[in-house]
């Protein structure tokens, strides 16, 4: 498996254009960025899958930042996409700033996923705003020669995130709560998970990933998931994020946000 190494993490602040706000979904924006500086190259970051940025609030709408998973970068046009949900006064002020407007953004922060060169069919679950961190990491698989399988869940068709980009990298399934796209129900009832897979990522609500933790134990299957505990600060400085695991209490800012289920006390 490859992890980040902890010990060659490093934090930036850098200024973001916005280039692109593209409405995902109800209640949902797909925010492209680039440095402002055009000297500040983000394949030189060492961004992995799974990690997040602590994103300033346009006016100072809010006191602290606010925490987003990282969605995807691309390296070609030095972009970095932001998955943004509309909860609450600073994900508002950050989804409602205008094209070319400039986002402070420290980045990258916490560990990211695990990666087995050597798996041949990994599944990749999100719900919801979950999904952001899959496109990254299924981008990454495929450059291993690794074809993911994307599993997605959603409360109805107009709330379903990234197919088309994650239907680009692999095949990807959907649930919806109401059946009105793809199969009716919960992701975990989803017929794909009768097929065998390597490995399992998941990120989503937290019932639903203790659920997918439970398919992928009983099965004997390699599991991830990505927390999305309140967060404050992203360092592991005000404690707010705290989660137990075997090894003790744990931030998930600084630990996480990735953890094996093995570690978590909710799933032993």
């Amino acid at each position: 498996m490859e992890k980040t190494d902890k010990k060659t993490i490093h934090n930036y602040m850098v200024d973001f254009l916005i280039t692109d706000s593209i409405s995902a979904g109800d209640d949902v924006v797909l925010l492209r960025l680039t440095p402002a500086d055009s000297n500040v190259m983000l394949r030189d970051m060492g961004i992995r899958p799974g990690q997040f940025v602590q994103v300033k609030t346009p006016g100072n709408a809010t006191f602290l930042r606010r925490p987003i998973s990282i969605c995807y970068v691309d390296d070609a046009t030095n972009q970095l996409w932001l998955l943004v949900r509309d909860a609450g006064n600073g994900s508002r002020a950050i989804m409602d700033s205008p094209i070319n407007s400039v986002l402070n953004i420290i980045l990258p922060l916490g560990n990211g996923f695990s990666i087995d060169k050597s798996g041949t069919s990994p599944l990749l679950i999100g719900g919801g705003v979950g999904v952001a961190p899959l496109l990254m990491l299924g981008a990454k698989l495929k450059e291993y020669g690794i074809k993911p399988t994307f599993l997605i869940g959603a409360k109805n068709r107009n709330s379903i995130l990234l197919k088309n980009e994650l239907s680009d990298i692999g095949e990807t399934y959907v649930s919806t709560d109401d059946g009105s796209y793809g199969e009716k129900g919960l992701v975990t009832q989803n017929h794909i998970l009768s097929n065998k897979f390597s490995s399992i990522y998941c990120c989503g609500p937290l019932p639903m990933m203790k659920a997918v933790a439970g398919i992928a134990s009983s099965d004997n299957i390699f599991c991830e998931v990505s927390l999305e505990n309140v967060m404050g600060c992203g360092i592991g400085a005000c404690l707010c994020c705290v989660e137990k695991t075997i090894d003790g209490n744990v931030c998930v800012c600084k630990e996480g946000p990735v953890f094996n289920i093995n570690q978590l006390l909710w799933h032993n």
